[in-house]
């Protein structure tokens, strides 16, 4: 029986004591940030962490980065979350992506390789969530229509559990959040990539 992550996250935002908790949000990239900040910044006090290190060309890595901070700071600059939104970038180690996913190079898309990265992003996520003392910690990559947010949600959970910061459970792309985020990305002109970063996903494209 399948999950209901939307409602799961519904019932969390309800909570009475749920007005500026600090959550730590994983994004892959600004469009798929969008609306996942736009919904969640009226609830929480959020930081933006950008860990992709799956990302191969450090042009698209470095072009992606730029656009990210761009939108945060026309959200900062619009008032557009009711609280401002922070932004943290972490290292970028594609090396330690290939190291991760060697032996996986031919996986299709979607299959075991995604999972390994999924895992190794969102354990530094939950490792960085705990060292910074957030109440929760999540992704955006549940938007996406490509993306497992069942498998999603079971890594995060368990990545959580490890460092005792819960995993906010999403399916972002539920109450229609994809078509919103395409929508947000043509208001504020952004990128929008087709293909997940890796050089496999780009191989496959």
């Amino acid at each position: 029986m399948s999950i209901n992550y939307q409602k799961k996250l519904d019932e969390i935002l309800e909570l009475p004591n749920i007005q500026g908790k600090k959550l730590l949000i994983h994004c892959c990239c600004a469009p798929c940030s969008s609306y996942v900040l736009e919904y969640l910044g009226n609830y929480f006090s959020i930081t933006v962490l950008y860990y992709n290190p799956n990302i191969t060309s450090e042009t698209e890595y470095c072009k992606r980065v730029k656009e990210q901070k761009r939108l945060i700071d026309a959200f900062n600059a619009q008032k557009k979350c009711k609280y401002p939104i922070d932004f943290v970038e972490g290292n970028y180690e594609p090396t330690l992506f290939f190291d991760a996913v060697k032996g996986h190079e031919k996986d299709k898309e979607g299959g075991e390789r995604c999972g390994i990265c999924f895992e190794l992003r969102l354990k530094e996520a939950a490792r960085y969530a705990a060292k910074s003392g957030y109440d929760y910690f999540t992704t955006s990559l549940t938007i996406s229509p490509l993306k497992d947010a069942e498998r999603l949600n079971a890594i995060g959970e368990a990545c959580g559990k490890e460092v005792h910061v819960p995993f906010l459970p999403s399916d972002f792309k539920k109450k229609n959040g994809y078509k919103r985020s395409i929508e947000l990305s043509k208001e504020y002109d952004l990128y929008r990539q087709n293909f997940c970063g890796c050089v496999f996903s780009q191989n496959e494209k």
